[in-house]
């Protein structure tokens, strides 16, 4: 399955029907007079987050959702019928952007979650709405509403709890694959990761959600390599994972290059707590690993954990680490969820 975060898609509620100018004229009934009905409703039109997707990619293929519009009123009082609804399933954690992709219509974050983004026109009334002592013979009736069309932008932010972020190589996809399921693509080349990756991850049996992107460069605010367009779905992340490559000859400036892309990318994002780890020590000596740790815990001003994804030395360590974040975060959250606007 194809992976997309960001698609434009044009919607249109369905219009009102227009209320009937009718007349009841039966034999052998004594008295007739007004009977028309009014119009239907027209349709609206509204996005709801479901289970079981985790991209946008049904929305290039269909981009116009339009919905139908009342039906007309009739003669006898009969009422036209109403417009059908049109539902957008998104996955869970898209955001509904404004044409202007700025303005946040709506956060959807959890499962059945429903906004309306375009309201159906009022059918319009027909005459027998109009009777009255001193008006018994309407003639007239009202048109309906109608519907509202407008563009918006659906851009889905992945839900996972922990965030990998550092440099291409750095070996993001081998430590997801050796703590989750996931079987993201590996490879001794740059930028193998092209798409973001999720992985259940557990340890002392709890589990939580780990979401892998592909890796920043120098420069990726100002759109080099990849970019920063896939960091949106770390931004969701309680705690960052910051590997950095052991074998790496300037870890140093390595660490410095991504805390840079982070904070150059959003405030929050650069305030985010953040784990640090050294990586790929399995293809490194003892003294040198004793160096270079040191070296990348002066850089960054706090604790070091010496890992390795292929042999998994120090990967429990740096879960439970990361656990402890997570679940010190979640108990900052009020029990009626987090505030949205």
């Amino acid at each position: 399955m194809k992976f997309l975060d960001l698609c434009k898609v044009y919607i249109r509620s369905g219009g009102g029907g227009s209320g009937c100018v009718s007349f009841r004229r039966e034999k052998f009934i004594e008295f007739g007079g007004p009977d028309g009905g009014d119009g239907g409703n027209g349709g609206s039109v509204w996005a709801e987050a479901v289970e079981g997707l985790n991209t946008l990619i049904d929305f290039r293929y269909q981009q116009h959702f339009f919905a139908r519009n009342g039906a007309p009123g009739m003669g006898a009082q009969r009422t036209g019928k109403s417009g059908d609804d049109i539902v957008l399933k998104v996955p869970v954690g898209t955001e509904v952007l404004d044409e202007d992709e700025e303005t946040v219509i709506a956060d959807l974050t959890t499962v059945g979650q429903r906004v309306l983004l375009a309201r159906g026109g009022n059918g319009g009334w027909g005459n027998l709405q109009f009777k009255s002592s001193t008006n018994r013979s309407p003639g007239r009736a009202n048109p309906g509403q109608e519907g509202i069309e407008r563009t918006i932008w659906l851009r889905l932010k992945l839900i996972a709890d922990a965030g990998l972020v550092g440099l291409p190589n750095a070996g993001k996809s081998t430590f997801l694959a050796a703590t989750s399921n996931a079987r993201p693509k590996i490879a001794d080349y740059p930028f193998t990761t092209l798409v973001p990756n999720l992985g259940v991850v557990g340890i002392d049996g709890h589990e939580f959600v780990m979401a892998d992107i592909p890796g920043l460069i120098e420069g990726a605010s100002e759109g080099r390599g990849l970019g920063t367009q896939f960091l949106a779905h770390v931004e969701r992340c309680s705690v960052l994972l910051h590997l950095v490559d052991g074998t790496s000859s300037t870890i140093t400036k390595d660490y410095r290059t991504i805390v840079a892309e982070l904070e150059a990318y959003a405030e929050t994002l650069g305030d985010k707590p953040r784990i640090t780890a050294l990586n790929k020590v399995d293809a490194l000596d003892a003294k040198t690993i004793s160096t270079r740790r040191r070296a990348l815990e002066k850089a960054s001003g706090g604790p070091v954990f010496v890992i390795s994804g292929v042999s998994r030395q120090g990967l429990p360590e740096v879960l439970r680490a990361l656990y402890a974040q997570i679940t010190g975060e979640r108990a900052e959250v009020p029990e009626d969820g987090p505030w949205q606007p």
